[in-house]
C-alpha cells in the first residue's frame, strides 16, 4: 500500500550496522509483455560499496528508478533504513537520504555551477512562501548552505569552476558535480548509475577516489557499473542482473567466477566451438546490423 504523503519524514536513528540498509522483495516490473525487472530478494549490505553489474538491458537502471521513486513497479515492497519506500515520491526519498545520480547527468546547464549546489540543498526556509519576504529568517542559513557548497565543490575539484555555467563543464565535470551535489543532503545511501561512463582516464581515477572516500565517511554506496576492473578495485560485494533477475552475489572474486554470471555476460554457447562457417555467419549478421542503424540514422 502506497505510503501516507502526509506522514511526517522518519527521522534517521541509530541503526544496527550489520543490519542492511535497503531491502526489496517481489519488486516487478513490466513494459506490455516485457518483464524489466523481477527481483525476489535483494538486501544492500550498510556502509560498503556494492556494485550492480549485468549486461546491456538487464534492468539495472530500471530497478534504480524503482527504488528512488522515479517508476512505480507492478508489485513489490522495499524498505530503506526499516522505512517502506512503496509510493513515496523521489524527492522524498532523497530527503531521508537515499540519493542518486543518473547515467546521463541532469545538471542545470544555465545556472552556474554553485547555483546547482545551492539548489540540492533541503528545507531552505527562504524557498518557503511565507518565509521568502523576510530575509533575515534565513540569511544564515543561506550563508551556511554556500559554505558546504563551496566546502564541497573544493573536495572535488571544482571550486574553480563555482561561477561557471553548469553546462559549460566537461562530461567527466558534470559526473564529479552530481556526486557533489548528492552530498549536499547528507546522504546516508549514494546510488551511482553508470558514473564513469564517458569519463576520461584523469578524472576517471578521481571519480574512483572519491567513491571510495564517501564508505570512509560512513556511507554506503550502490553504483551500477559495466567496467569489471574497477568492480574489483572499489567493490565490498557485488550483486548480477540477468534479463531483470539476480543471478548471483557475493564478494567480487566469487561472483566474477561464478558459471552463472559467465553465461549472464557471454551467452549458453561460450564454451562451444564456432567453426568458421558460425563465425563467418555472425560476423555477416553484424554487419547486416550495423548497416541497418546507419540507414536508419542517415533516414
Amino acid at each position: 500500500m502506497p505510503a501516507d504523503a502526509t506522514a511526517p519524514e522518519p527521522t534517521q536513528n541509530a541503526t544496527d550496522p550489520n543490519e542492511p540498509i535497503l531491502v526489496a522483495d517481489n519488486v516487478v516490473r513490466r513494459f506490455g509483455g516485457l518483464t524489466a525487472v523481477d527481483v525476489d530478494h535483494v538486501e544492500v549490505p550498510r556502509g560498503k560499496i556494492t556494485a550492480l553489474i549485468g549486461p546491456n538491458g538487464a534492468g539495472k537502471t530500471t530497478f534504480f528508478n524503482l527504488l528512488t521513486g522515479f517508476d512505480q513497479p507492478d508489485t513489490g515492497s522495499w524498505t530503506y533504513n526499516g522505512h517502506d519506500l512503496a509510493g513515496v515520491p523521489a524527492y522524498k526519498v532523497a530527503r531521508r537520504g537515499m540519493v542518486r545520480t543518473f547515467q546521463l547527468t541532469k545538471v542545470l546547464a544555465k545556472l552556474s555551477v554553485i547555483e546547482n549546489m545551492r539548489l540540492a540543498a533541503t528545507d531552505q526556509r527562504g524557498e518557503r512562501f511565507w518565509s521568502a519576504p523576510w530575509a533575515a529568517l534565513w540569511r544564515s542559513q543561506e550563508r551556511e548552505v554556500t559554505e558546504r557548497a563551496y566546502a564541497l565543490l573544493e573536495r572535488f575539484k571544482l571550486k574553480e569552476k563555482a561561477d561557471d555555467f553548469a553546462g559549460s563543464l566537461s562530461g567527466g565535470q558534470r559526473k564529479l558535480l552530481e556526486v557533489a551535489r548528492a552530498l549536499m543532503v547528507d546522504p546516508e545511501l549514494v546510488m551511482l548509475d553508470e558514473p564513469m561512463a564517458g569519463v576520461n582516464p584523469a578524472l576517471k581515477q578521481s571519480l574512483l577516489g572519491h567513491v571510495k572516500s564517501l564508505r570512509e565517511d560512513g556511507m554506503t554506496v550502490l553504483f551500477v557499473e559495466h567496467d569489471m576492473d574497477m568492480v574489483r578495485d572499489i567493490s565490498d560485494h557485488v550483486i548480477v542482473m540477468a534479463q531483470g533477475r539476480i543471478v548471483s552475489e557475493g564478494t567480487p572474486d566469487d561472483v566474477m567466477s561464478d558459471p552463472k554470471v559467465i553465461d549472464a555476460y557471454l551467452g549458453e554457447h561460450h564454451d562451444t566451438d564456432i567453426t568458421e562457417e558460425r563465425e563467418a555467419a555472425e560476423l555477416a549478421e553484424k554487419i547486416a546490423e550495423a548497416g541497418g542503424k546507419s540507414e536508419h540514422l542517415e533516414g
